[in-house]
């Protein structure tokens, strides 16, 4: 624990990153039709949420990924680090969780692989400016 340095600033920028991928990542630009006609919801459903709760908590669970990686990594992290062991939670972790729910659930793999693909690339980023800035 005399390595555990966490970066406040660091954090907040790594869970906004986080939160700027999944923007582009949902959006008309990449995966947004295919991941609604995934999930099968309809326009109206994505209109009826409460969109200040959803991003709200999707920010502080970002927050809370964030400073999970910053502990994890600690204060000696090279990027190159922070990389990998981002992406090796963003596969090992993330995105085979998501495969036991889906297999579970009989979520396709397209749904699988836009969900956890976002969570890889997310978190193997993450990882990255975490290390980078300490």
């Amino acid at each position: 624990m005399d390595d555990m340095h966490l970066n406040p600033l660091a954090i907040l920028a790594a869970a906004a990153l986080s939160f700027l991928i999944g923007g582009v990542w949902y959006s008309p630009i990449l995966f947004a039709k295919r991941w609604q006609r995934e999930t099968g919801l309809s326009d109206e459903q994505l209109k009826g949420g409460n969109m200040v709760r959803i991003f709200g908590l999707t920010y502080v669970c970002s927050l809370v990924m964030a400073a999970n990686l910053a502990a994890f990594l600690g204060a000696k992290a090279t990027v190159g680090f922070g990389l990998a062991a981002g992406a090796a939670a963003g596969i090992g972790w993330v995105a085979m969780c998501f495969a036991v729910n889906d297999l579970f659930e009989r979520r396709s793999l397209v749904l699988w692989l836009i969900n956890s693909g976002y969570h890889v690339i997310s978190l193997t980023l993450m990882g990255g400016l975490l290390a980078w800035w300490k």
